[in-house]
């Protein structure tokens, strides 16, 4: 799997880069991105950062996830992170995207833009992929308009899919697709 760059002239998505560690950490510490990605260890350290970097390096050469860090124009380091995770066996032929974005870049478009153009490169990059879903906790409403705004089908309801526990219940997600056709 080809890494690569993509902008849209504002927003940027690019490999990360272990440069990047200090901005990670920083941003992705912020307490709304933590209780919505609850796996992501909290307090985030420089050691989770590198073990971050090993694994996405290894998962791009796998060619099995695509991880990216978001740059905004004007902005130092990356303002969040955007990644597509292929899948095999029964589901090949789909991927799934997901995003994240630190406090100063959320309401600016951001997370929208970045979600396409991870999308776009899902696309161009593997002409068997013909279905990206996205799934975002019912509650996170900012979440949600950022599919509907990046041009995904809102599907339906997974309910109680997964028990979160920053958040101290089980999350149901809405599942949004977006299909090749689509983009």
């Amino acid at each position: 799997m080809r890494k690569a760059k993509r902008s849209d002239g504002r927003v940027t998505i690019r490999p990360w880069r272990e440069r990047d560690a200090d901005a990670l950490i920083r941003r992705i510490n912020d307490p709304l991105v933590a209780a919505f990605l609850d796996h992501v260890p909290q307090p985030y350290t420089q050691a989770d950062a590198r073990a971050w970097f090993a694994l996405a390096e290894e998962r791009w050469r796998e060619g099995t996830m695509a991880a990216f860090a978001i740059e905004v124009e004007g902005v130092e380091g990356p303002v969040g992170g955007v990644g597509v995770h292929f899948f095999g066996g029964l589901d090949e032929g789909s991927a799934e995207v997901g995003y994240w974005v630190a406090e100063e870049a959320r309401g600016l478009g951001v997370a929208t833009a970045a979600t396409r153009l991870a999308a776009a490169w899902a696309f161009g990059s593997h002409r068997d992929l013909v279905r990206l879903q996205l799934r975002a906790d019912v509650e996170n409403v900012p979440s949600n308009r950022v599919a509907e705004k990046a041009g995904f089908t809102r599907e339906g309801v997974l309910r109680a899919q997964r028990y979160n526990a920053r958040l101290g219940r089980r999350t149901d997600f809405a599942m949004w697709s977006l299909l090749r056709e689509e983009v």
